[in-house]
């Protein structure tokens, strides 16, 4: 599973990365972090996708948003059991209730 998680989670940091460097053109001296290599990369995909290219951003962090969703379904899918027991676990703490405040009200005068 940690494979899986790493496989998913590196292209995504490094594509946002990537995106975040480059649209505000912080290139640390790499050609390509700067706005204009940006600038380009997207043309290209919009020439190739008959699109303009400023409409590509938009889809493309909705595909990022539907590829975490599908992820985090899976990771709770496989852990579904571990999740099922922390919830019922956490409910039957919620309805017993404290030994302190038990003891402070008998306690008052």
């Amino acid at each position: 599973m940690k494979w899986f998680l790493l496989a998913w989670l590196v292209p995504v940091v490094l594509l946002g990365g990537w995106y975040g460097l480059s649209y505000h053109d912080i290139h640390f001296g790499f050609v390509m972090l700067t706005r204009r290599t940006h600038d380009l990369v997207f043309e290209i995909y919009g020439n190739i996708l008959g699109m303009p290219p400023q409409d590509i951003p938009p889809l493309l962090f909705k595909a990022l948003f539907i590829d975490t969703l599908i992820v985090l379904a899976i990771v709770a899918f496989r852990y579904r059991k571990g999740i099922g027991a922390w919830i019922r676990e956490r409910r039957a703490g919620y309805a017993e209730p404290p030994v302190e405040s038990e003891e402070s009200l008998s306690n008052a005068p």
